[in-house]
């Protein structure tokens, strides 16, 4: 077989994102036939020791120290920005406007004009053969994506409810430190953003109906926080000395939102009602680790996933014996999406491979000069629910149409 061509990476940023992309760009070409050859060209990030550290301990070529430099190099194909939200649509339409295939993670942008601006570009850039996509990355766990195949089949009949969570529990100790994912000028919104908008892009993925709109409530439990502290993954404990400085979180704690979906679904007919949902995101459930829950209910049975238990998806057919309750399916099956580039049935995956087949998927799309899902119109979509459930907040909780 001939060596495929190589698919030149620099990515921008290096902390708990970049790590598990460098990880996902390492591996992907390892386990899976790739159109393209992956090669971590170059780590971009601000701080020159720091960059020159994480490039070393996470097998990157070269550094930059500024991200127009890695985008003005020829040696460089493709853009990974996992940066804070403030920097992505600036990176993105500079990088989509010099020719560069992006990956950029989520949410895509922190407004909707941002999130409109960067889709526009990527339309303009697609009909010259750029290819862009967004990170959501828990599309591509085996367990969720064996689900939406399900409800495409047509398994689940009419889609009727969708009950989403995300619950997490780093922030409850309320001296955890501040870091950027508490500051709205970066960040764009709290659990919202941050977590939030994986259970809406599942969501809408798994059942293929989109939000067309929300009533919605936005709390904040803890106003500040220390500036200093130790760190311990997300979370940590601050400096609560007598003269310990103090930050402001300007972002929400808490989400909690009511739903409808568009009457089409996979069938597309419209002649059946959308489905009803209620999501919830927060980062103070205590013992909830990384809950990312969804459940669809349908005329004809139901499913349930919660990424604590990530390889397995319970599902419920309404056309066996009532009492026979959820059936447990253990997605580890050769047949099963993703799993047969892996370990032999009952050996099951982790966190970090849903950024490897996020890899996969990108460099395929790439490879065949197509686009790939989820698109930053995909993206957009989010963006605009995102936008609707602050607008709902901030107005008493009114009913808000989804542009």
């Amino acid at each position: 077989m001939a060596t495929p061509k190589p698919l030149r990476v620099g990515m921008v940023g290096y902390a708990f994102m970049g790590a598990a992309h460098s990880h996902a760009w390492r591996t992907a070409p390892r386990f899976f036939d790739l159109p393209l050859d992956p090669r971590l060209t170059a780590l971009c990030g601000r701080n020159d020791d720091g960059v020159r550290a994480a490039a070393a301990k996470l097998g990157w070529d070269s550094v930059e120290t500024g991200w127009r430099r890695l985008i003005e190099r020829d040696d460089i194909d493709l853009i990974d920005i996992c940066t804070p939200g403030d920097t992505h649509a600036e990176i993105a339409i500079a990088a989509l406007e010099a020719g560069k295939h992006v990956l950029c993670e989520k949410p895509l942008a922190n407004s909707v004009a941002e999130a409109e601006r960067m889709t526009e570009v990527a339309r303009d850039a697609a009909s010259r053969g750029v290819i862009s996509m967004c990170g959501f990355s828990y599309r591509r766990t085996p367990a969720l994506a064996l689900a939406r195949r399900m409800v495409a089949e047509g398994r689940l009949g009419q889609v009727r409810h969708v009950r989403a969570q995300y619950l997490q529990d780093w922030l409850s100790d309320e001296n955890a430190p501040m870091t950027w994912r508490l500051d709205k000028s970066k960040a764009g919104s709290g659990t919202l953003g941050d977590i939030g908008a994986h259970s809406i892009d599942a969501a809408q993925w798994v059942t293929g109906q989109n939000i067309t709109g929300v009533s919605a409530v936005l709390e904040t439990f803890v106003h500040e926080r220390p500036l200093a502290g130790s760190l311990v993954g997300l979370g940590g404990h601050g400096d609560t000395g007598a003269d310990a400085p103090r930050g402001r979180v300007t972002v929400d704690d808490a989400a909690i939102f009511s739903a409808r979906f568009s009457p089409d679904g996979f069938d597309g007919d419209g002649t059946s009602p959308g489905a009803v949902g209620v999501f919830e995101s927060t980062r103070y459930a205590l013992g909830r680790k990384n809950a990312m829950r969804l459940e669809v209910n349908g005329s004809l049975g139901s499913l349930a996933f919660d990424f604590e238990d990530m390889n397995v998806l319970s599902f419920y057919d309404a056309s066996e014996s009532p009492d026979a309750g959820f059936r447990r399916i253990f997605v580890t099956e050769p047949e099963h999406p993703y799993v047969g580039n892996w370990w032999p049935t009952g050996h099951g995956l982790g966190y970090e491979h849903g950024f490897t087949h996020q890899v996969v998927d990108l460099v395929s799309a790439i490879g065949a000069g197509e686009q790939p899902s989820p698109s930053f119109a995909d993206a957009l979509q989010v963006q605009r629910v995102l936008n609707a459930v602050e607008t709902s907040a901030t107005g008493e909780s009114r009913w808000t149409k989804v542009n």
